[in-house]
């Protein structure tokens, strides 16, 4: 019911000295429409909805009980008020009324002063309901607005925070992102093997997507003589970079600990930050843990960082091809990595090719 604008109340009722009565009663303060039949009065209503309906009970062909049913049975109409208007006294005929969904229900021969009131008090009532639905409405979307705003920030703080590992290494550009996005489409793809389908839902994916950038994190704990060096790692200079790992499960905890929650993506990105080196014959670092022991999301990530340090040029190594780099994690499988995740792996590798060539890094010339 629109604000400075009369409401529209529709009459129904074969009896048309009956709707001369409520006319007289209500005319005044609403707009009255009339029907005679119940199907006339689903006509009109179907083109226009009226604000409340006085509905009479005894009508030949279709009589008010029917007319209700049909209103409250359609989402467009079922918010109606539907007043039962009726010489029908009998409790059990008022109880079938209400039963159907009628907000009230009056018996002839009607009080004009009982009549204004009932029907200015439901007007009221649906108005208020109405006003509390679009503040539901706007409510509703201002929470959607907030949590994707809240979803945004965590995203941008997780490549961030990865960055920041990354921005003291120059070599590793565009690195944040490619293996963002190959860890996604690896789990999409594993998410249809009989393994993993129950496991890897939409919302575990997204997890671990936005997870997958504090993967490196813990290198904010390596010197830069060892983490900048341009040759090959002494072995005592390969035992302190391996200390990545636990610096991250450790920043990660400290993370979690001061937030006082434990999201599912902190603990995937603690999983991939401490366990993304291991390897599925316990070859890895830093526990030396194998196969189901390691972690998805840390079997996953090591795929994508494999593939994309054998694409990526170094300083002490050159870039391998795409199809170099498949064939080596092809040779991993089973002793570097799941066996199932390569398989899922050798399917959708155009799909890691195209994620490398669209997020390549620029090296100046």
């Amino acid at each position: 019911m629109s604000t400075g604008k009369k409401a529209t109340i529709l009459a129904v009722d074969d009896t048309v000295t009956n709707i001369e009565v409520v006319k007289g009663v209500l005319s005044g303060d609403y707009l009255v429409q009339a029907a005679v039949s119940g199907e006339m009065a689903l006509k009109i209503i179907g083109k226009r909805k009226p604000d409340l309906i006085l509905l009479d009970v005894m009508m030949p062909e279709m009589d008010g009980y029917e007319v209700c049913r049909r209103l409250k049975d359609s989402e467009d109409t079922c918010d109606i008020p539907v007043i039962f208007l009726t010489a029908k006294s009998q409790e059990d005929d008022e109880t079938k009324g209400l039963s159907l969904g009628a907000v009230d229900y009056i018996t002839k021969p009607i009080s004009p002063p009982i009549l204004k009131e009932r029907v200015k008090n439901h007007l009221a009532l649906k108005s208020a309901r109405d006003q509390l639905a679009r503040q539901n409405e706007v409510l509703e979307e201002k929470v959607v607005e907030r949590t994707q705003q809240l979803n945004d920030l965590q995203d941008v703080a997780m490549v961030a925070m990865g960055a920041l590992a990354e921005s003291r290494d120059p070599e590793t550009g565009n690195h944040i992102r490619r293996t963002q996005k190959y860890v996604k489409v690896l789990a999409q793809a594993l998410s249809q093997t009989p393994k993993y389908r129950e496991y890897l839902q939409p919302d575990i994916i997204t997890a671990l997507y936005k997870s997958a950038p504090l993967h490196d994190i813990g290198k904010v704990g390596i010197v830069d003589s060892i983490l900048l060096k341009p040759g090959k790692l002494t072995d005592e200079e390969f035992t302190e970079m391996k200390k990545h790992a636990a610096y991250g499960k450790d920043a990660i905890e400290a993370a979690e600990g001061s937030l006082g929650i434990a999201d599912n993506f902190l603990t995937f990105a603690k999983e991939i930050a401490y366990s993304h080196h291991e390897k599925w014959d316990g070859s890895g670092y830093p526990e030396g843990i194998s196969g189901e022991q390691i972690p998805v999301s840390a079997r996953l990530m090591a795929i994508a960082d494999v593939y994309d340090a054998l694409i990526s040029a170094r300083v002490y190594k050159p870039a391998f091809s795409h199809e170099k780099a498949v064939e080596i994690i092809t040779e991993g499988k089973g002793s570097h990595f799941d066996p199932i995740m390569v398989e899922a792996f050798e399917e959708i590798a155009d799909q890691f090719n195209q994620i490398a060539q669209q997020y390549k890094d620029e090296h100046p010339h």
